[in-house]
């Protein structure tokens, strides 16, 4: 595995984990750390297409 796939790995549990889900401890977030976690993994997206990582 390289480094790419590790980071898109990594970066998509990290969103699942931002998602307000009715847990009592993220209800209140909104949907700002899902939206921000999946922007940049789009970008990583792009850059692992692209040949960039």
């Amino acid at each position: 595995m390289n480094f790419g796939t590790i980071l898109i790995v990594l970066l998509i549990l990290a969103l699942l984990g931002a998602l307000p889900l009715g847990l009592p401890y993220n209800a209140g977030w909104g949907y700002a750390p899902g939206g921000g976690v999946g922007l940049i993994l789009l970008i990583v997206i792009i850059l692992v297409l692209l040949g960039r990582i």
